[in-house]
């Protein structure tokens, strides 16, 4: 939350996919009688002044509006054609005043608070942007041949942080790009990597819906 120092964090919540890999918008889904969306919400209320939504730009049929939990300010818009446009959308409805932004994939339900104020953290000591990393537990090769050492290697998750100065100064120029630490870091901003956790998976296919729940059941948190 915000104090003196910092100023307000806000989190855009990305809810604009298509869902193509999954065959429908997963984000929408039950997980143990809770959205995959509205989890994501949730957790990033938890640590932010005030949430954006970015939701599909076509409406889906039967789903209901997504809200925001009490006591945090919630904007809802509608996303762009890519990840990065409907980013750009969601930033867009951050107050001008906002000192810390927080993006977050709706489709990583599990999220932790631990994962949230290490990001956060890391942000307040002086980086441009922050995102959590795990290793590569798999032998990784080129197609082209040869193996690629997995020791320099880490797999991104979310939710990033950013100075609001730095992401929105790298997005003014309309770069594309798989994530945002990526924009930031190529308009000369500094990256910080954090310890992100394995249950903290993206839902792309129904096995992983399926590996989300087993994860919540676990914890006794269905």
């Amino acid at each position: 939350m915000s104090d003196n120092t910092t100023g307000t964090v806000w989190t855009i919540v990305v809810a604009a996919g298509a869902g193509s890999r999954f065959g429908a918008p997963k984000q929408f889904l039950d997980l143990l009688g809770v959205r995959v969306v509205d989890r994501s919400i949730a957790t990033a209320a938890r640590h932010s002044d005030g949430i954006v939504v970015v939701t599909p730009s076509e409406p889906i049929a039967g789903m209901d509006p997504v809200t925001g939990p009490d006591g945090v300010e919630f904007r809802a818009v509608t996303g762009a054609g890519s990840r990065t446009g409907s980013v750009r959308r969601g930033l867009a409805a951050v107050p001008a005043d906002a000192a810390v932004v927080l993006v977050h994939d709706a489709a990583r339900p599990l999220a932790t608070d631990a994962i949230y104020e290490a990001v956060l953290a890391a942000v307040r000591n002086g980086a441009d942007a922050v995102t959590p990393a795990i290793p590569i537990a798999d032998t990784l090769r080129r197609r082209s041949g040869g193996v690629v050492d997995r020791n320099d290697v880490v797999a991104v998750q979310t939710p990033q942080g950013f100075t609001a100065e730095a992401l929105r100064r790298a997005h003014a120029d309309g770069e594309e790009a798989t994530d945002d630490v990526t924009v930031v870091e190529n308009d000369g901003g500094t990256v910080v990597v954090v310890d992100g956790d394995r249950r903290n998976l993206k839902i792309t296919t129904p096995l992983d819906l399926d590996v989300a729940a087993m994860f919540l059941e676990g914890a006794g948190e269905a």
